[in-house]
């Protein structure tokens, strides 16, 4: 026997009764009970089943019945499309879920979360979830107070779906931080980097600061730094600048963005991560967490690019630079820094579900 739902346009809600709390909650996670076998169910939820064909129509306040085709052109609440598409791509993947919301969960996730995803062979009153899931349209932006650990679920103009994974992320390393020199090195201020004469051969070797003048072939290297590097070592006392004159020129070369590039070299450096330039990449950093030796120097693990507390991302920037990271086999790092100059570090990577 097909059912029919009634659509409640006050609360956004269509509700099932007979034997639907059986057929389609107990068996299949959908909705969620109200009284005896009824259930409700989010649209996105309803049209899944129109679409199955395991509901026969949907009756809207003024009496129509509303098939599959119907239902949809109606766009039955917000950013509809992407959310059907995304909901009927994990179902099919064999995944149950559920709005992030009460009354479906008893403990929905935190933030900007529009589903919560079970893991495979479980469902809503099971008490575990697998992603917290955020869809967007390729065109919606994401301000960076926005991202929170889950799933970004990304529908692009012809409804191909990427998921990124988003977390918290936490660089450290066990790279020697420590620059001891004796004296300090002279050291001149050109348009746009320092060099550095007569350092000794640690500097470069084992805190890898730098790059020698000479090329791969040296003996006692001249470095040639960049004016982040310079600004460390300046605060340092390794060289003989003052840490204010070599600030003031990274300021004059690109403006505020240089403060926010130094304190993440700062933070990465105290953390025991070495940076160099990502400019390779298209980020500000790349990374490496164990330097013991230039010689026995590995790849490099992440690609930093650092932004503003409040920056706003677009989708499309993000997927190109996790593809790029991906490619690279590295993983890309957001280093968001506040006016205080804290900084929040979040990762995304590509996700498979």
């Amino acid at each position: 026997m097909s059912l029919e739902g009634r659509f409640d346009e006050e609360t956004g809600v269509v509700t099932v009764g007979s034997d639907a709390r059986q057929r389609y909650h107990d068996s299949r996670g959908y909705g969620y009970p109200t009284s005896g076998n009824e259930i409700a169910l989010s649209p996105v939820e309803a049209a899944h089943l129109l679409y199955r064909g395991d509901l026969e129509a949907v009756v809207g306040e003024d009496g129509d019945r509303l098939d599959f085709q119907s239902f949809v052109a109606q766009e039955p609440g917000e950013a509809f499309g992407v959310r059907f598409l995304v909901y009927a791509d994990l179902r099919e993947r064999g995944f149950y879920l559920s709005p992030a919301a009460e009354p479906w969960i008893d403990e929905p996730p935190v933030g900007e979360v529009d589903f919560a995803v079970f893991p495979r062979g479980k469902g809503p009153g099971d008490g575990e979830v697998a992603y917290a899931l955020r869809v967007l349209g390729e065109r919606t932006d994401v301000p960076a107070s926005e991202l929170s650990a889950g799933v970004l679920a990304v529908v692009d103009e012809e409804s191909e779906i990427t998921y990124f994974e988003v977390d918290r992320r936490d660089p450290t390393g066990s790279s020697d931080a420590d620059v001891t020199v004796s004296g300090r090195c002279e050291a001149d201020l050109l348009e746009d980097r320092v060099v550095v004469w007569d350092p000794p051969v640690e500097l470069y070797e084992r805190t890898f600061y730098g790059q020698p003048l000479e090329g791969r072939e040296y003996d006692e290297p001249t470095l040639q730094c960049s004016l982040l590097e310079a600004a460390s070592l300046a605060a340092e006392g390794a060289i003989a600048l003052e840490p204010s004159t070599v600030r003031e020129r990274g300021r004059e070369v690109e403006g505020e963005r240089f403060d926010r590039r130094l304190t993440v070299y700062t933070e990465l450096r105290d953390r025991g991560v070495v940076p160099k330039t990502g400019y390779k990449f298209g980020a500000d950093f790349r990374t490496y967490a164990d330097v013991e030796s230039v010689d026995d120097l590995g790849h490099s693990e992440l690609l930093v690019r650092v932004h503003p507390a409040d920056y706003v991302f677009e989708p499309r920037d993000l997927a190109l630079d996790v593809r790029l990271a991906h490619g690279v086999r590295k993983t890309m790092v957001f280093a968001l820094v506040a006016g205080d100059g804290t900084i929040e570090w979040w990762s995304l990577e590509r996700l498979t579900p």
